[in-house]
């Protein structure tokens, strides 16, 4: 029997049982495993993958929709991933190809590595600004925004935490943000006379722990938020910061988490991202917004 043509393999959608299947092909890629971040992405958003005629996944992607269900304002593409043996012959593009038709007319985001920019690039996506992923052990110099008042978050803080973060990432979202308490470890707000002014998430990801998302009113509240994520944590903690908040990034450098890189942030059918990038200091993950 022949084996079929890479371009007649269909695309089909993946579902939480596709877990163990999309952490294979990572772990193909050199990447993690991520079992656990892969489980929020297929269960909140909208996996993408062709099965590979020599077993498991060739290709995989996931897109997270934000806004009305029925007509979303945005969507996240991450964790694009082809199979070391099927790389160079077209199957990303392919896949990519099928996303874009897809969600249009919807605006498109994504963090792009310097190997996956330029695909994106020939797909149409521009670059509109960078994050720094950072990674370490977090060792205070000092007390971090004293001042700051932060406690780990309630069901009765999820209402106020909601408005809040749809006021600053531009979309609601609350199919992500309602998964957090389960998702992650951690869960704290900063408070200021009874008002929330930021909130952050550490979650589980391999020997780490993931800071995201980040939304705090200023730097100095978003410095309160990392500090008490990392006295709940014994883990090297890893985030990714928007490189236009150069303060928080020299702080948390100087707390001995060092730099581990760049991605670009790219978007497609829109000039900017919404919402307000002032007080948005880490995605929930890059893979996610």
């Amino acid at each position: 029997m022949s084996t079929p043509s890479l371009s007649a393999l269909p695309i089909r959608r993946l579902t939480p049982r596709d877990v163990i299947a999309c952490a294979d092909l990572s772990e193909d890629r050199g990447w993690p495993r991520e079992e656990h971040k892969w489980g929020l992405l297929l269960a909140a958003g909208t996996g993408y993958g062709i099965d590979a005629p020599d077993g498991g996944l060739l290709t995989a992607c996931v897109t997270t929709d934000y806004g009305p269900r029925e007509h979303p304002d945005l969507t996240a593409i991450g964790m694009v991933l082809v199979a070391e043996r099927y790389a160079r012959q077209g199957v990303g593009r392919r896949l990519m190809r099928q996303v874009l038709a897809d969600a249009a007319p919807t605006p498109l985001t994504l963090h792009a590595t310097a190997n996956g920019a330029p695909l994106y690039e020939e797909l149409g996506f521009k670059t509109i600004g960078r994050a720094e992923m950072v990674r370490g052990h977090f060792r205070p110099t000092a007390a971090a925004a004293p001042g700051v008042r932060t406690r780990p978050a309630t069901a009765e803080d999820l209402p106020p935490l909601l408005r809040l973060d749809a006021e600053v990432f531009g979309t609601d979202r609350t199919h992500m943000i309602t998964r957090l308490p389960a998702f992650a470890d951690q869960l704290r707000v900063a408070e200021v006379d009874g008002e929330i002014t930021g909130y952050a998430a550490a979650w589980p990801n391999m020997d780490t722990h993931v800071i995201g998302p980040l939304i705090a009113r200023d730097t100095e509240t978003a410095k309160a938020l990392v500090a008490s994520l990392a006295e709940g944590t014994d883990r090297v903690l890893r985030t990714d910061i928007d490189v236009r908040h150069e303060e928080l990034l020299t702080w948390i450098k100087a707390q001995g988490v060092e730099s581990r890189g760049f991605n670009a942030v790219m978007v497609h059918g829109i000039s900017d991202l919404p919402g307000d990038w002032t007080r948005r200091f880490a995605p929930l993950t890059v893979a996610a917004g």
